[in-house]
């Protein structure tokens, strides 16, 4: 079977700063029958294990490291035997979580990722934080953006590790410059597509979103 994408939202917390908010997390799932990776193992290790069934995972990859998209990833790898991968300027966020456990690899910019013959470009994107990544599929025409873009703008950058001109920089430069037919798979809420985001980008920087 060809790979597919598959998508499930779980839900719980995102805690920083003191403060902590209820919040709807996309987990994305690619692969076919037989193998598949992990985009973001948010909140509930056993709803996505379940979602997986008896598939061989790869990774656990997480496009940054604040607790509601990490929060599962340990006890998944646990379970699974799959390596956790992370960009390494996102490892301060990530032990603020998990300070006794340390991702097993890390992801860089250009670094491809291959599951079920699909190859995923890794797209180091920072702004929502500093190790925050994108991952391109161009044979899914598809980028999972993680909180880097969303439906209506750039992520938030109101808080520690973030900042606004570098994730306008980091859409600009990496995102904008793709198909604009691509697929935008994010962290939270609705897809869009590079095409429907692009007119926005003054708009975005004018407003200081």
């Amino acid at each position: 079977m060809p790979a597919r994408i598959e998508h499930l939202v779980t839900s719980g917390t995102f805690s920083l700063d003191g403060g902590e908010w209820e919040v709807d997390n996309n987990v994305w799932i690619v692969g076919d029958d037989s193998e598949a990776i992990v985009i973001d193992a948010a909140h509930d290790a056993d709803a996505i294990a379940r979602a997986l069934g008896d598939r061989r995972l790869l990774a656990v990859v997480c496009t940054h490291a604040h607790d509601d998209h990490i929060g599962a990833a340990p006890a998944l790898a646990a379970r699974t035997g799959a390596p956790v991968l992370l960009h390494p300027d996102d490892r301060p966020l990530w032990d603020l979580t998990h300070p006794g456990r340390a991702p097993d690899g890390g992801l860089a910019d250009g670094q491809v990722l291959r599951v079920a013959g699909v190859e995923l470009t890794v797209l180091h994107t920072p702004g929502h934080a500093p190790g925050a990544v994108c991952l391109h599929a161009p044979a899914l025409n598809t980028v999972f953006t993680g909180d880097t873009l969303f439906q209506g703008g750039p992520g938030a950058t109101g808080r520690s590790f973030s900042d606004f001109p570098t994730i306008v920089t980091s859409i600009r430069d990496r995102l904008l410059a793709l198909d604009p037919g691509t697929v935008v798979r994010t962290g939270h809420g609705a897809t869009t597509t590079i095409g429907e985001e692009a007119p926005h980008l003054d708009e975005w920087i004018a407003r200081g979103h």
